[in-house]
C-alpha cells in the first residue's frame, strides 16, 4: 500500500517538475502532474532505457524527459484545439 502511495507520490513530483521546466502547466493540477509523470515515465522508458539515478521504480533522468515530451505534445495539441 505504501509503495503505491509513494509511486503516486514521485509519479505527481516528476509531472510538477517537467512543468516547471517547459513553463506550462499541464490541465488537471495535481492528478494532471501524477498522470504526467507517470505516462512519462513509461515514455522515457521506452525511449531512453533504464539509466540514471532509481526511486521508487522510476528512473529519475528518463522519466523527466519522457514528462517533458508528454507536457510538450499535449501544449502544442491544446493550442491547436483553443485557436481561435
Amino acid at each position: 500500500m505504501f509503495s503505491f502511495i509513494w509511486f503516486l507520490i514521485i509519479g505527481g513530483i516528476l509531472g510538477w517538475l517537467a512543468s516547471l521546466i517547459i513553463g506550462k502547466d499541464i490541465p488537471g493540477g495535481i492528478i494532471g502532474n501524477i498522470i504526467a509523470g507517470i505516462i512519462g515515465a513509461w515514455i522515457g522508458g521506452n525511449l531512453f532505457g533504464q539509466w540514471g539515478p532509481a526511486l521508487s521504480d522510476f528512473y529519475i533522468l528518463p522519466a523527466l524527459l519522457g514528462s517533458i515530451i508528454l507536457i510538450l505534445i499535449v501544449s502544442f495539441i491544446m493550442t491547436l484545439t483553443h485557436k481561435e
